[in-house]
């Protein structure tokens, strides 16, 4: 009977494992890549309608920001933050602020969305005043490439100062996209036949796909322009005009699906 040598020599053994190893993890490398490179959306929603008293309450703020979340959600690379109403503190909001841009990384996509009252000077938030100073230090410490914030606030376009980069706001110098609602001397319009205000309506409709005109599936800062623009001149018979501004080049991705 013919007997077959199953012996195996060390040094042969060694070339074998040696070999097994490579491809282990070469193999482990391909599965691991798409999992590392993927980038993610970071979200920081605020909306403040019912203010201590009743004097200053709106109807729709809560809802701009919950909706903003909602949108967000449905992207499986989003981490989401939602601060509503009493839980819309100057302290709490500065917390989640520091708290999102310590996560992100240079590829990533890094929102603050803020809906509720607004003065030239900052946002009102439940207790008290977020100014815009407080989100531009923020936002410029975050290491990210596309920083966006997202305003739908009366006067939100004072955030500009006239069009000129201050030292008070220096900040936004840092690569941050600034889309608001309105100029400064405008107010953000919400109607009780809306569950948005024009601006978050029209923002959530372009940032879903509408405003993706060339179908990339990659929605630009000018997309988004021109497309929330267009919708918020048409519904208020163009009584307000919303404000993108910043350095940042118009290819900048807001959102990626």
């Amino acid at each position: 009977m013919l007997m077959t040598n199953r012996t195996i020599t060390m040094t042969h053994l060694t070339s074998l494992l040696h070999k097994f190893m490579k491809s282990l993890l070469l193999l482990t490398a391909v599965i691991l890549l798409p999992l590392t490179a993927e980038a993610k959306i970071f979200l920081l929603s605020v909306g403040v309608s019912d203010y201590p008293g009743t004097q200053h309450d709106l109807r729709l703020p809560h809802n701009d920001a919950a909706t903003m979340q909602w949108l967000y959600k449905e992207n499986k690379q989003a981490k989401t933050v939602l601060l509503m109403n009493d839980k819309a503190t100057v302290s709490n909001i500065k917390t989640a602020l520091s708290n999102m841009v310590a996560k992100a990384t240079a590829n990533d996509i890094c929102v603050f969305f803020f809906s509720g009252h607004g003065v030239k000077g900052g946002f009102v938030c439940y207790d008290g005043f977020l100014t815009y100073s407080d989100v531009a230090a923020a936002m410029s410490a975050c290491k990210s490439n596309n920083k966006m914030v997202f305003a739908d606030a009366c006067f939100s376009g004072a955030i500009r100062d006239n069009g000129k980069v201050s030292t008070k706001y220096d900040g936004w110098n840092h690569n941050i996209m600034l889309f608001l609602s309105c100029r400064s001397n405008e107010v953000s319009i919400e109607t009780p036949s809306m569950t948005n205000g024009f601006f978050t309506y029209a923002l959530q409709h372009g940032l879903r796909g509408g405003a993706d005109k060339n179908k990339d599936r990659i929605i630009t800062a000018k997309e988004l322009f021109n497309y929330v623009s267009a919708k918020v001149r048409k519904s208020s018979n163009d009584r307000q005009h919303p404000v993108m501004w910043g350095k940042f080049p118009d290819t900048m991705p807001v959102m990626k699906w």
